[in-house]
């Protein structure tokens, strides 16, 4: 068991989930045998916990629907590992459990926190989304029985992308975060700045924590992007950070982003400089999120080394394709600002 092991008491969490920046690392794999490859994925994992972005594993973007049980909880056990190897016991782990059926979700989901994971982030299954997308009711019992029976905090993660066209509204939200006190947030990769407004609102109360508190009052409901683009805006309204595939790129930049943001909202001289910031990140976030996957992967090969392509069938990016998102102007000015902040710069 995780050493929140004692979530569902009164006792304090040994690693809260805090405000911030939350990169959902991609799975590696060897290029013939399409194994896992253990030594990117630990070097990976090390490099952003360095710049202050904690991992998710097994997301989306970690191709969990291509990886087994066993293949899960062996990347979250290596996750854990490494960073206490770097001292980094602190920094919590949230680790995708989504699976077809609600059982399964569950299954997975004790096993995630056997294996290390503080948090777990859920998806819906699209695979009866033709069903389920009009089904407040069926989409809420799940939520509600994942949240109940799992020995882990949960976070809800709305992505119509991935899930067949599920996109849950602000009502649902809110109406979860009142009836399930095992739930500690939501991921929002549907982009809705207005949703996140309203949510972000709601729950930011004194009144709503009092009345609806958590599991474990040691943490609050979080409000998270599911992109860098509207970090900014997102810290007006009471949000608590990103969730983003870009942080596997520029960590540094992302979170500086993020601090800054904050930084604003108590002092407005700061203001202008993070405008710039986040229109930066903002242009190479939708530049580098249309190549997908793939095209992470082929840009975290370009910057560190190491990469690979997806596991089959997704397909790798076309050469002339990364070529093109590599050498664009976006990503290149992102790129300069990263190695500035890292200090390899001209390295």
């Amino acid at each position: 068991m995780s050493l929140n092991g004692t979530v569902n008491g009164d006792h304090p969490i040994s690693r809260p989930l805090k405000p911030g920046v939350y990169a959902p690392i991609p799975t590696f794999f060897l290029k013939d045998s399409e194994d896992l490859d253990i030594p990117s994925f630990e070097a990976h994992v090390a490099r952003i916990a360095a710049a202050g972005v904690s991992p998710l594993i097994a997301g989306t973007m970690g191709e969990a629907i291509h990886l087994s049980h066993q293949e899960r909880t062996l990347l979250i056990r290596t996750t854990r590992r490494v960073l206490d190897e770097a001292g980094l016991t602190d920094v919590p782990i949230v680790a995708g459990t989504g699976t077809g059926s609600t059982r399964e979700t569950i299954e997975l989901t004790k096993e995630a926190a056997l294996a290390g994971a503080d948090y777990a982030i859920v998806i819906a299954s699209g695979y009866f989304a033709g069903v389920l997308a009009n089904n407040k009711q069926a989409l809420k019992d799940f939520w509600e029985e994942v949240a109940e029976k799992s020995p882990i905090p949960v976070i809800i993660y709305n992505y119509p992308g991935a899930s067949g066209g599920i996109d849950l509204d602000s009502d649902l939200l809110t109406e979860l975060a009142i009836t399930s006190p095992n739930i500690f947030g939501v991921k929002l990769t549907c982009g809705n700045v207005g949703k996140l407004t309203r949510l972000a609102e709601t729950v930011s109360t004194e009144s709503f924590q009092t009345k609806y508190p958590r599991k474990n009052s040691d943490l609050p409901f979080l409000v998270l992007g599911g992109f860098a683009d509207f970090l900014l805006p997102s810290a007006f309204v009471e949000g608590h950070g990103a969730i983003t595939g870009l942080a596997n790129l520029a960590p540094f930049t992302v979170n500086k982003l993020y601090n800054l943001s904050e930084a604003a909202k108590k002092d407005l001289s700061v203001l202008p400089e993070v405008q710039h910031l986040q229109g930066i990140v903002a242009r190479a976030d939708y530049t580098i999120a249309k190549t997908g996957i793939a095209g992470t992967k082929y840009l975290i090969e370009k910057l560190y080394g190491y990469g690979g392509v997806p596991r089959k069938p997704l397909p790798a990016i076309e050469s002339s394709a990364g070529a093109a998102v590599w050498e664009h102007p976006h990503t290149q000015t992102l790129v300069t600002i990263e190695r500035e902040l890292s200090g390899k710069l001209n390295k």
